[in-house]
């Protein structure tokens, strides 16, 4: 596959997944999630590959969705499916955790939305003092999706889960690590440094241990993630979708205004 909006490098055992396209914020389309699953399914086919390195280039590391995209469709009168997109970052999510080498995610700037979920499907967060996790979601009248809920629900309780995605309030990166959620803090300027240096540590390691503590983790937590992404977030999803609410809140963020919802 050529491609377009990753540059995917394979380094003294590092599979590094850098998405590239800072223009629209490193947003997860399909194009994006086509592009995720291949090289994930590259990076774990590759016996060269001992750890792999999820990045961005640009300010942000994923602004999620595309909501410019939603609104032209609907100022265009059109429908909004997301289903295709919610299976395939679904396929990237349940890969990784499934995936018998580590996963590092390092995130610099904007997480949002899917963005969320991409940056949660590793095995280490490592971010930097100015990332920011928002589960914007709500405030479109939409529902978590690509396993937010499902990630985060696991990871820091039903409670807070539920706090973060029916408020949508920004989530920084030290209540991030206070969590539990990010391994790491650093800064800026030295994110790609430390980043690098835990990978190299990682790819010296133990492999074959780290496959099987992934596994135990993975049957133990996991195993049912691919089927409640599909039976449980895609419907959901698409019948928040399928609202008015929805139309209302794309048109909101668009239009740089409060959204007025009906709950309809």
């Amino acid at each position: 596959m050529e491609l377009q909006k990753l540059i995917y490098t394979v380094e003294d055992g590092i599979a590094t997944i850098a998405m590239n396209f800072p223009k629209n914020l490193n947003a997860i389309d399909e194009q994006m999630a086509d592009e995720l699953m291949y090289v994930v399914d590259a990076a774990e086919k590759d016996p060269a590959v001992k750890v792999v390195v999820i990045k961005s280039l640009g300010k942000a590391f994923s602004a999620g969705g595309d909501i410019g995209y939603f609104y032209k469709l609907i100022q265009a009168g059109g429908e909004v499916n997301m289903d295709g997109l919610i299976s395939k970052v679904g396929v990237v999510a349940d890969g990784l955790k499934k995936m018998s080498k580590m996963v590092i995610t390092s995130v610099n700037g904007a997480a949002a939305g899917a963005g969320i979920s991409l940056a949660l499907g590793g095995d280490f967060m490592i971010c930097a003092d100015n990332a920011k996790f928002i589960l914007a979601f709500v405030n479109l009248g939409l529902v978590p999706d690509t396993g937010a809920t499902y990630l985060l629900a696991k990871s820091i309780g039903t409670t807070r889960a539920l706090e973060l995605a029916a408020t949508g309030r920004p989530v920084g990166a030290e209540e991030a690590k206070a969590l539990g959620l990010a391994y790491k803090v650093t800064t800026p300027e030295e994110l790609e440094a430390v980043t690098m240096k835990f990978a190299h540590k990682l790819a010296a390691g133990p492999l074959v241990s780290y496959k099987n503590i992934k596994k135990q983790i993975y049957d133990t937590c996991f195993a049912d993630y691919k089927k409640w992404l599909d039976e449980t977030e895609v419907p959901t999803q698409r019948e928040c979708a399928a609202s008015m609410d929805f139309q209302e809140g794309c048109k909101a963020f668009m239009e740089k205004r409060k959204a007025v919802f009906e709950g309809k």
